[in-house]
This record gives structure tokens, C-alpha cells and sequence, in this order.
């Protein structure tokens, strides 16, 4: 196993792309056990061959649609009419903004790349420091994988078997309390450090603006009502929810809002093709890692090296939260989970770890990797709407890090947390 291991890593650091690296680092361990090459494009197509696996690319459009046909605009501001009246609000309203595109995209580099080009320049002009609009933009966008629907959650439900209602279901408490938690943390600093500005609060007129972007945003709101509402009524799958969340945004879009025109529509679809493609192969060939892990019993190795060292189920969850964000840190968040979801998640049942549960800490874990350098995607997408460096945003960046590790923490440790819906 560890041979197989350091090929992966060697491939990686001579920045072989994530896809072939993954079925380079294969072909040896099939050889080896005398398994005749046409195994690999079975198992490659086999992996794809999944009805839930369908929502992935829905989702991805539904997400383009959204962020091009004036459905984010609308919750943009709704976001910032609930909250200019506060010192920090625009920065709230940041995060605000990127709990409601969650509740869509799916995505947190979608989600951090629509908010981020709508509002860093908002935040500019109310002269908030670039590295900290970029911060806040970065942070908030990780709650894309985490509020539900997610792409992340799909993909884990799909490579371990777990319900992926469920997972969507464990996600809205946490999600809400990160957000919350970041909404408190960003107005915080900007009253200690004076950042932003902030509208005298007047009952009658705040009420009529709130009303206002209320009703402007109310068919835009509707869209996560009819996605959960749905699912967890049993009235569709999360895949039929996401071919319903393509067909709605494309209504507003294109007729109600007429932000988009059909002439659009070849680039929004093109788009979300590249978009789902590289996130497919990717799938496609960790499969065929996952297989030749799966020869080599890997699972059951690791499960037998961590039972040497602990065996307790608070230490093991402790270890697989730093073993996570370091991978998260150099790591592709859906490669990891394909890779690293099937050997984990038997050996957290093992220690008696609810798979929901176990889910939900994995993909927290992994999306506090989208905003920790070097390879954090989000923060990619926040400098460079900001037009700032890396080493610029580090600072105002480490305090939302805290937050975010604590809360991670909070939902490792109290199951309720991730569970408490499901029963």
C-alpha cells in the first residue's frame, strides 16, 4: 500500500493532473495481481453508472444560472437590506448572501466566485480593506458545500453508500451555525476596527426596504423551498430535485427576470459541461484507485494501525481531523472524498461513529481545506477578485480559520449537532 501511496504523491508533486495521476498510480498494483487492463475502463465507466451521480452536473448548471440570471443579484440584496443598518452589515450581508446561494449552487467555488464578484467591489467603496473582504468572501463561500444541496455531500453519499437525504438533512445545523458564527465574527471586527459604514436604523423606512427586496427576491427564494421541500417529502429523489432546480432557475432566468437570453445559453451550458467533466474524471479514475486500494485491503490495514494506537473513539476522531485538513490542504476536496471516503468511513463505524455523522465531519473538514493555503481554490477566487496576494489575505484570513476549526470541533465532538433531524 504504501508504494502505492508514494506514486500517487510523486505523481502529484511533478503536477501530473489529478485524474491521470490517480489511474497511473493504479496500473502497477492491477499488473501486480494479474488483472488484465480491459478491467480498467470497466470500472472507470461502472463508476459513472449512477443515477444519483446525475445530480452532480444539474446542480453545476442550476448554480451558472443562478449566478448569470439575476437570482443572486436578488439575494444579494435582500442580504443587504436586512443588515446595512449595522455596523459590519455589508460584510454580513457577505456571508448572508453565500448561506442563501448554498441553498442552490452546491458548489463553494461557485458560491464564493458569485458573491465575491457582486460584493468585494460593494465592500471596496464602503472602504473595507481588500484583505478582508477577500477573507470574508473565501470563509463564507466554504458554506456551498456544506448548507445542502451539495455536490460533496452527493459524492460522498455515492462512493460510501450512505443516503445522501440524509446527509443533506445532517447539513442544515451546521450549516447555520457556521454562517451565524461568521456573520457574528465579521461584525465584530468591524466594530472593534471601524470598518464599513452603516445606515441610521428607521423603523418605517427599514421595514419597507426589507419588504421591498422581499418580495423582489420572493420567486428566487422559492427555488431551495421547492429543492428541499421536495426531497425531504419524499415527493423526488435529490437527482429529480436537481433537474427540477435546472428547469426553475432557467424559467426565472430566461422569463420572468429575461437576464438571460436563449443567444446565452450555449456559453452558461458550456460552461457547466467543463465544469462537471473535470469533476467526472476525476470520480472516474479515483474509482479505479478506489479498486486497487480495495486489492491491496487497505481499509482494513489502516483500520488495524489506528486500532493499535487508540481505542477510543474521541482521539480517533481528533487524529482524523488533523490527518483532513492537512490533506484538505493539498488536496482536490472531491478527489479526497472519493479516495478517502471509502477507507475512512468503515473504520469510523468501527469505533461506533454514525456514518451521517462521520460524513458531515469529513466534508467540513475539507472544505476548511478550500480556504487554507497552498491549494485553498477559494482563496484563489477571492484575491483574485480583489485583485490582492495570497500573503496579503493571510492575516484577516487566520481569524476566520479559528472559527471555522471551532466549529469543527463543536460538530466532531456533539453528534446532535449533525443528527438531530434524522430523528
Amino acid at each position: 500500500m504504501v508504494p502505492l501511496i508514494l506514486t500517487l504523491l510523486g505523481l502529484f508533486f511533478i503536477s501530473v493532473p489529478i485524474a491521470l495521476a490517480l489511474g497511473m498510480a493504479s496500473l502497477p498494483i492491477l499488473l501486480d495481481r494479474g488483472i488484465p487492463l480491459i478491467a480498467v475502463p470497466q470500472v472507470v465507466f461502472e463508476s459513472l453508472d449512477s443515477f444519483t451521480l446525475m445530480a452532480l452536473p444539474l446542480y453545476v448548471l442550476a448554480g451558472r444560472l443562478m449566478q448569470f440570471g439575476g437570482i443572486a443579484e436578488r439575494l444579494v440584496d435582500l442580504a443587504k437590506a436586512l443588515l446595512a443598518w449595522v455596523r459590519g452589515g455589508l460584510a454580513a450581508a457577505v456571508v448572508l448572501t453565500s448561506m442563501l446561494f448554498a441553498t442552490i449552487s452546491g458548489s463553494s467555488a461557485a458560491t464564493a466566485a458569485a458573491v465575491g464578484s457582486m460584493l468585494i467591489p460593494e465592500m471596496e467603496k464602503q472602504k473595507y480593506p481588500r484583505p478582508f473582504s477577500a477573507a470574508t468572501t473565501a470563509a463564507s463561500g466554504e458554506l456551498g458545500v456544506i448548507i445542502p444541496p451539495s455536490v460533496a455531500m452527493i459524492i460522498y453519499g455515492v462512493t460510501t453508500g450512505v443516503s445522501i437525504t440524509d446527509m443533506f438533512i445532517a447539513g442544515f445545523l451546521p450549516g447555520l451555525m457556521i454562517g451565524l458564527s461568521l456573520i457574528a465574527t465579521v461584525i465584530l471586527i468591524s466594530m472593534v476596527k471601524g470598518y464599513g459604514e452603516r445606515e441610521a436604523f428607521v423603523f418605517g423606512p427599514y421595514v419597507r426596504r426589507v419588504w421591498a427586496a422581499t418580495v423582489r427576491a420572493s420567486l428566487s427564494l422559492f427555488l431551495p423551498v421547492i429543492i428541499l421541500g421536495g426531497i425531504f417529502g419524499g415527493i423526488f429523489t435529490a437527482t429529480e430535485a436537481a433537474v427540477v432546480a435546472v428547469v426553475y432557475a432557467m424559467f426565472l432566468s430566461v422569463v420572468v427576470y429575461r437576464e438571460i437570453s436563449l443567444r446565452d445559453m450555449p456559453r452558461i451550458f458550456a460552461g457547466a459541461a467543463v465544469t462537471s467533466a473535470v469533476v467526472m474524471i476525476i470520480v472516474a479514475f479515483a474509482a479505479m484507485f478506489g479498486f486497487a486500494l480495495h486489492l491491496m485491503r487497505a481499509p482494513q490495514i489502516i483500520g488495524g494501525m489506528l486500532s493499535t494506537v487508540t481505542d477510543n473513539p474521541l482521539i480517533f476522531l481528533l487524529l482524523v481531523n488533523v490527518f483532513l485538513i492537512g490533506v484538505g490542504m493539498f488536496m482536490e476536496t472531491f478527489a479526497a472524498i472519493i479516495i478517502l471516503g471509502p477507507i475512512l468511513a468503515p473504520i469510523a463505524a468501527s469505533y461506533g461513529v454514525h456514518p451521517v455523522h462521520f460524513g458531515m465531519i469529513m466534508i467540513i473538514n475539507l472544505a476548511v481545506g478550500m480556504v487554507t493555503p497552498p491549494v485553498g481554490v477559494n482563496l484563489f477566487i477571492a484575491c483574485g477578485i480583489a485583485k490582492i496576494s495570497m500573503e496579503q489575505l493571510m492575516r484577516p484570513l487566520l481569524v476566520f480559520l479559528a472559527v471555522l476549526i471551532g466549529n469543527l470541533m463543536l460538530i466532531t465532538y456533539v453528534p446532535g449537532i449533525s443528527l438531530a433531524l434524522l430523528r
